[in-house]
C-alpha cells in the first residue's frame, strides 16, 4: 500500500515538472515570438516605407502643392482681415469729422461732452464717455480689466458707457466724504460695498471707473485689478512666527503698481506705526541668518516703507501687512480700497501644504498672509470689492465671512435704454452696417443676448 502511494506521488511530481517546464516554455516562446515580431514589424515597416517612397514621391509634388495653397489662402485671409481692419480703421477716422453721426435713439446725443468722471449728472445717463489711452495709462498704470480692454479693442474707441448704477455708487462715496451731501431720509450710508450681479454686468469696469474719478478727487487709492493673482502662483512659505503662508512676489508686485500713481501722496504721509517689520523668506533664497526683522527709523514715510518692501524682498509680506494697518490711519486723505476679482479670496488657493509623503492639503485663501491683512471689510474703512465670474470661482454664499450682510450691491445687465445706446454706438463704430440695422434688429439682439454686454457686442455684427 505504501509502495502504491509512493509511486503515485512520483507520478504526479513528474507530471507537475513536465506541467511547468510547458508552462515555462511556452512563455520564452511567446516572450521570443513578441521580441522578434516587433523586429519583424519594423523591418516590413521599413520595407513598406521603401516601397511607398516611390508611390510618395509622385504625390509629394500635388502635396506640397496643396499645402502652400493652404498657406497661401490662410495668409491671404489674415492680409484680407487686417486690410479690413485698416479700412473700417480709415472710415472711422473720417466719420469723426461728421458730428452728425454721434446720434444715439430718438435723436439724443451719443456722447457726453462733460470732460470729468466728477462733472458727470444723471442727464449723462445713456451716453458714452470719452477716454484717451495717455490718460487711462496714467489713471490706472495697473492695469485695466479684461472686459474694459475688449470693448475698447472692438469698438476701436476709448469709450464707455455712463450707467447710472455707476452714478449711484460714485456719489454714494462722494457723500461718504462729503457729510453735507447726506440727507436724513436717504439710503444708509456704508463704507464697504461688494459688486455683485450676473456675468459681465459690467462690475470690473464700474470698479475701474470709480478709482478713476477717486483719483480724480485726490483720494489715494489702493487699486488691484486682478486679486486672482494673490492666490495663484509665485512662491509659498508658511511663517512659523504667523502660521500663515507668506507669497513674497505677489507682495513685491503689489507694492511696485501701489506707488505707480500714488508716489506724491505716500511720500507726505508719516508712518504712525514703527515697529519692526518682520522678515520672511524670499523667493527661493530662504531666510537670512540672523535677522528676522527691519527696523523703521523715526521720520519715515509709506513711501520710504513701500520701497523697503520693494527693494528687499524678505521684508515685501510684512509690508503688505504693515501698509493695511497704516492706510486705516491715514486721515488727511481719503482712502479707497478697491479689490477686483475678490470673490477669489472666498475659496481654496492653487497651493498645497505636504501633509504626509503621498498626500497634501489644499490652502484656503484665508491662509495666506496678504489675503488675511485685506479681506475682511469689519471697519470703518472705505473699500470696494467687485465679483468676477469670469476666473470661475462658482457661486458663494450670501453671508461671506467677515463682509456685512448688506454690503453686496448687486448690478443689473442693460436695460432697454442702456441697450438702445450700446446698439447706436456700435452702428457709429461701424460693427454693423446702416443697411441692416433697425430697431427691431436691435431688439433681438438684446433680448437673445438677455443684456448681457459681451454677447450684445459679439452678436451686433451679426444683423441681417
Amino acid at each position: 500500500m505504501l509502495r502504491l502511494i509512493s509511486r503515485a506521488a512520483a507520478a504526479a511530481a513528474a507530471l507537475s515538472k513536465q506541467r511547468n517546464d510547458t508552462v515555462l516554455t511556452s512563455t520564452s516562446i511567446l516572450n521570443h515570438q513578441f521580441f522578434y515580431s516587433t523586429k519583424t514589424q519594423t523591418k516590413s515597416s521599413k520595407k513598406k516605407q521603401d516601397d511607398n517612397k516611390k508611390s510618395s514621391k509622385s504625390k509629394s509634388k500635388s502635396s506640397d502643392a496643396n499645402s502652400l495653397s493652404a498657406a497661401a489662402a490662410a495668409q491671404a485671409d489674415s492680409a484680407d482681415d487686417l486690410e479690413s481692419v485698416r479700412a473700417r480703421a480709415r472710415r472711422l477716422a473720417e466719420d469723426d469729422r461728421n458730428p452728425s453721426l454721434d446720434v444715439g435713439p430718438n435723436h439724443r446725443p451719443l456722447f457726453t461732452k462733460t470732460t470729468s468722471l466728477s462733472l458727470l449728472t444723471r442727464k449723462d445717463a445713456c451716453t458714452y464717455f470719452k477716454f484717451s489711452e495717455d490718460e487711462l495709462k496714467a489713471m490706472l498704470p495697473e492695469g485695466l480689466p479684461t472686459g474694459m480692454l475688449t470693448e475698447f479693442k472692438d469698438s476701436m474707441r476709448y469709450a464707455l458707457l455712463v450707467r447710472q448704477s455707476f452714478l449711484d455708487i460714485r456719489d454714494h462715496f462722494r457723500r461718504i466724504v462729503d457729510p453735507s451731501l447726506q440727507s436724513t431720509n436717504g439710503p444708509k450710508i456704508r463704507k464697504q460695498i461688494v459688486l455683485d450681479g450676473p456675468l459681465c454686468c459690467g462690475k470690473s469696469i464700474t470698479l475701474a471707473m470709480l478709482v478713476h474719478w477717486a483719483r480724480e478727487e485726490g483720494w489715494l487709492v489702493l487699486y488691484v485689478p486682478r486679486g486672482r493673482e494673490w492666490t495663484h502662483g509665485g512662491y509659498f512659505y508658511k511663517n512659523p512666527q504667523t502660521g500663515l503662508w507668506d507669497t513674497p512676489l505677489q507682495a513685491e508686485n503689489v507694492l511696485k503698481d501701489f506707488i505707480k500713481y500714488n508716489e506724491s501722496h505716500l511720500r507726505e504721509l508719516p508712518c504712525q506705526i514703527l515697529d519692526p517689520i518682520p522678515l520672511g523668506e524670499g523667493a527661493g533664497v530662504g531666510l537670512l541668518k540672523g535677522v528676522d526683522s527691519k527696523e523703521i527709523s523715526e521720520g519715515s514715510t509709506l513711501f520710504d516703507l513701500v520701497q523697503m518692501g520693494i527693494n528687499q524682498m524678505h521684508a515685501s509680506v510684512g509690508v503688505v501687512v504693515r501698509l493695511r494697518k497704516e492706510l486705516s490711519l491715514v486721515k488727511d486723505i481719503p482712502v479707497l480700497i478697491a479689490i477686483d476679482q475678490y470673490n477669489n479670496w472666498f475659496t481654496f488657493s492653487e497651493y498645497e501644504e505636504p501633509v504626509t509623503i503621498r498626500s497634501t492639503r489644499p490652502v484656503h485663501a484665508r491662509e495666506l498672509a496678504m489675503v488675511n491683512a485685506f479681506r475682511s471689510m469689519m471697519h470703518n474703512d472705505m473699500m470696494v470689492g467687485a465679483f468676477s465670474h469670469s476666473t470661475a470661482v462658482g457661486k458663494l454664499r450670501k453671508d461671506l465671512p467677515h463682509v456685512p450682510v448688506d454690503a453686496r450691491i448687486n448690478l443689473p445687465r442693460y436695460s432697454p435704454d442702456e441697450a438702445a445706446t450700446v446698439c447706436h454706438y456700435y452702428l457709429r463704430q461701424r460693427l454693423v452696417s446702416r443697411e441692416v440695422f433697425s430697431e427691431e434688429n436691435w431688439k433681438k439682439v438684446y433680448y437673445l443676448a438677455n443684456g448681457n454686454g459681451a454677447e450684445m457686442r459679439m452678436l451686433v455684427p451679426l444683423m441681417h
